[in-house]
């Protein structure tokens, strides 16, 4: 994994760097969070309104809400699909998960996407994602951080 200040980006992911979410490819599906970047930027998470399984995403639309301490605003689905899976459960228990594990337990919407092979186009794999993030940490002074229990 490549750490620039603090900052994580997994190589092993694929990003949509637009709107600071990763995704893990398993079989059919995907499953999407947020970068450690962007739970940074956002600061401590506070609350999420989930689209329930079953919602149809179009690439570029709300999966979800999140909102934090600092800021309100959605997290953008990077490939439109079917939602599979939300991670409700685990953020009812720590709302904060994503700002303490963002690759791991802290994934927000498994979804299985309609049209990946036409969608996939502007996303970036982990090594050209790292150099993207590099350069906006630099240029906008960002230190990453973990939420405390």
């Amino acid at each position: 994994m490549a750490t620039w200040q603090g900052c994580a980006v997994p190589e092993e992911l694929l990003y949509d760097l637009e709107h600071d979410v990763w995704i893990r490819l398993e079989g059919d599906e995907a499953v999407l969070g947020m970068t450690d970047v962007a739970q940074t930027r956002c600061g401590r998470l506070v609350q999420v309104s989930w689209k329930q399984p079953g919602a149809r995403l179009r690439r570029g639309r709300p999966a979800c809400v999140i909102e934090s301490a600092k800021w309100v605003g959605p997290f953008v689905a990077p490939l439109s699909g079917e939602v599979t899976e939300i991670n409700e459960q685990r953020f009812s228990e720590d709302v904060a998960i994503a700002n303490r594990d963002p690759y791991g337990e802290g994934w927000l919407v498994r979804l299985r996407p309609s049209d990946l092979d036409g969608e996939r186009g502007h996303l970036v794999d982990g090594s050209a994602a790292f150099e993207h993030y590099r350069q906006l940490i630099d240029e906008n002074d960002v230190r990453c951080f973990r939420c405390a229990d």
